[in-house]
């Protein structure tokens, strides 16, 4: 598959440039906290190429600091990215075969997959997936170290905003399609659901909740 040879629309390309770089942003926050909680960098560096999903490795660390041990953390991780089965399902043409698909799987994230999933042709879904995917897995670990070097000066890089800018950027980047009634009434509904959900449930469980959002289309398509 060459990736070059796929048209992709140019607003698509920047919304994954963006996105990119956010959660490079975010990187330096999660960097800078291992850092800031004694961790040795060989720790972030390895969660952040072998697991690569931002709030199960925030977790990690979180809990191990919290005086909790490894398995108790990597538990945690693994019920938080449950939400990584439905999205296989969802993604299962797109991760490639063979070979390749450990590649393609192992960049499933929740970036790759919305920007997979909505675009119109299967190619072009390809595309967006693995340029999306391959994007965050060469930018997470390089902001990773970056923020472990940043907090050995500056101990909590949330304390300048930075943590903000990964969600800022995504509500940017979804209010378009909020125009559109088939995207604003599942959108609600999940948002609903994942609030309402948050006080319950694990960090990024919510998540999962907001999925179910997605029956309120299918159920009033087919109605009509």
């Amino acid at each position: 598959m060459r990736l070059g040879a796929v048209p992709l629309d140019r607003g698509v390309i920047k919304a994954i440039f963006l996105v990119c770089l956010a959660d490079g942003i975010v990187g330096l926050s999660y960097g800078s906290l291992a850092a800031a909680e004694g961790f040795p960098l060989w720790v972030p560096i390895a969660l952040s190429t072998l697991v690569l999903a931002g709030a199960s490795e925030f977790l990690f660390i979180g809990i191990v600091a919290g005086g909790g041990s490894p398995l108790t953390a990597a538990a945690a991780g693994l019920l938080v990215n449950a939400r990584h089965l439905p999205f296989g399902i969802a993604v299962k043409d797109l991760v490639g075969k063979g070979s390749r698909s450990l590649l393609g799987c192992h960049i499933m994230n929740d970036e790759s997959v919305v920007f997979g999933i909505s675009q119109p042709k299967l190619a072009q879904r390809r595309a967006a997936y693995w340029i999306c995917g391959l994007g965050i897995f060469t930018i997470w670990p390089l902001s990773v170290i970056g923020g472990a070097v940043i907090g050995r000066f500056i101990p909590d890089v949330s304390a300048i905003g930075l943590d903000a800018v990964f969600p800022a950027i995504l509500i940017a980047l979804i209010f378009p399609a909020l125009r559109q009634r088939r995207t604003l009434i599942p959108a609600t509904l999940g948002t609903a659901l994942s609030v309402l959900a948050t006080p319950f449930v694990p960090a990024g469980m919510p998540v999962l909740f907001s999925l179910l959002g997605l029956l309120s289309w299918r159920e009033r398509k087919n109605a009509k």
